[in-house]
């Protein structure tokens, strides 16, 4: 699947081109910043091509039975399922997270194709009742072409669950994934096209935000832009989408927190706590970034998670017995760095990592320990802030109420998890939350009938589930008078006129 040392081009109407430029992005791999492609740099005159392509095909795909749009993303899912772990290498490749992980995670992406393949197949439109003598119906149609916006933390997932809701509701679409990430994204397009969709359905182009993504963003035939990325680039997106009162959904930053209740296991409460805050290096929105710990258990959680946590296994993310694989960037890592910096500045104690591993091994990579901080409060910026990188902060409470403010006591809304035995407490506590998802006694569960998004500033709409398949659609209704009588507002014959 990979190309023959050729850059990888922009994928637009079913082939692969060059950038109108010529111009290309290197893409590097993380962990010893090898070169692994080059991949064409789009810009305005490419997103214009692609989009020219989408609306062509537009009118193929919107025009296709929902039956058969179905039967095409399931054949979609079962070519992707067989290709996999090519896909994985590249993804590990391209963002350094480990390849068991990563097995893990894309070995699910059938099934998002499956079930909108299914919904495609399935869903219904309403018949609202209406007074009189009167058909009224609503029929689900498709927005038209659509802007994808995604980041380079889970370049395949995030970009499967926008994807495939868009497509099963008959829209066609324009990719502008991240420039760090970009080849994944590109080779779905021969999938899809092996599969059966139309060519123009699916359209890459890679590029930089000032540019490309600025260009699709702000264009006027582009009828949502669906966006994954930091909370001020959601902002910016949204403001500029605005101008053409463009639709927006974006899922954005977190600072998800993992609250643990004395009456769960320590053994269990540290392995949920080293999953929620490592998974990825820590570089996911839903990130356990603070542990919430029960007074009466922290010391013995702290002492254990420091253990746990000095265990984990860094190396080369491609070798499966790997648990950690480096940052994605310099950039990142150095953010990582900073935030480490700022921690023991506001006071907090490094309790385990803080620095980049020794080794020869990890020299040439984006690598850092997974990081704990403890003597945390609310307000320090370690625990309000987003860093995307893995660092945990462990902050103590004593009271259902207290944690519940605690949690809720940033100005993100993403995702929370509960741990306890106490089922009626976990449900009360869960109802207070403002986070768009909560887990009980579980961190990082998705599945692609279940909706995910977040509160506050943490993003607008929603992924997955019928709610993601409907937000791709614009309802238009449909009023059927039945009556044969004559209807004549202005007759002057003394009935009394009835309109509504």
């Amino acid at each position: 699947m990979m190309n023959d040392g050729r850059p990888f081009g922009l994928y637009i109407n079913g082939r692969f081109q060059p950038a109108s430029t010529g111009r290309t992005i290197k893409v590097e791999n993380p962990k010893d910043r090898s070169h692994l492609a080059d991949v064409a740099e789009g810009d305005e005159k490419d997103i214009d091509l692609a989009i020219d392509a989408a609306e062509r095909a537009g009118k193929i795909w919107a025009a296709t039975p929902g039956a058969v749009r179905g039967d095409i993303m399931h054949r979609a899912g079962e070519l992707l399922a067989k290709k996999l772990p090519e896909l994985v290498t590249i993804e590990v490749d391209q963002i350094g997270r480990a390849r068991r992980e990563m097995t893990a995670q894309l070995g699910r992406l059938p099934e998002w194709f499956r079930y909108f393949g299914a919904l495609a197949r399935t869903h219904e439109d309403t018949v609202p009742p209406f007074g009189g003598n009167f058909l009224n119906y609503t029929r689900r149609v498709p927005l038209g072409v659509v802007g994808h916006v995604t980041p380079w933390n889970h370049p395949l997932l995030i970009l499967t669950k926008k994807i495939a809701p868009s497509m099963a509701a008959g829209n066609t679409m324009v990719v502008k994934p991240s420039e760090l990430a970009p080849i994944t994204p590109l080779l779905l397009g021969d999938i899809f096209k092996e599969a059966g969709v139309p060519d123009g359905v699916y359209n890459v182009v890679p590029g930089y935000g000032a540019t490309a993504g600025k260009a699709l963003t702000t264009s006027k035939r582009i009828k949502k832009i669906d966006l994954t990325g930091g909370t001020e680039t959601g902002k910016m997106v949204a403001s500029l989408a605005g101008a053409n009162l463009t639709k927006v959904a974006a899922e954005l930053g977190g600072k998800a927190a993992v609250i643990l209740f004395d009456d769960t296991p320590i053994e269990r409460g540290v392995a949920a706590a080293l999953f929620a805050s490592f998974i990825a290096t820590g570089q996911t929105c839903v990130q356990g970034a603070r542990l919430l710990v029960q007074r009466s258990v922290h010391d013995a959680v702290v002492a254990e998670l420091v253990r746990r946590t000095n265990m984990i296994r860094i190396g080369d993310p491609q070798d499966m017995a790997t648990q950690m694989g480096p940052l994605v960037s310099a950039k990142q890592r150095e953010l990582t760095e900073r935030y480490v910096k700022i921690g023991l500045e506001e006071g907090a104690t490094l309790a385990a990592g803080g620095k980049r591993p020794d080794g020869k091994a990890f020299e040439s990579g984006y690598y850092h320990q997974p990081t704990i901080f403890t003597g945390v409060t609310g307000n320090m910026r370690i625990a309000q802030e987003e860093i995307f990188g893995p660092v945990v902060v462990v902050i103590p409470f004593d009271t259902e109420e207290e944690a519940i403010a605690l949690s809720n006591g940033t100005e993100f809304g993403l995702a929370t998890s509960i741990w306890t035995r106490d089922v009626t407490r976990a449900h009360r506590v869960a109802h207070r939350l403002e986070s768009g998802i909560v887990w009980i006694n579980d961190h990082h569960r998705i599945d692609p009938c279940s909706p995910w998004g977040g509160f506050k500033m943490s993003g607008i709409g929603r992924e997955n589930g019928i709610v993601a398949y409907e937000e791709y659609t614009q309802i238009q209704n449909v009023i059927v008078n039945l009556s044969d009588e004559p209807f004549d507002w202005y007759a002057d014959d003394g009935h009394e006129k009835r309109y509504s």
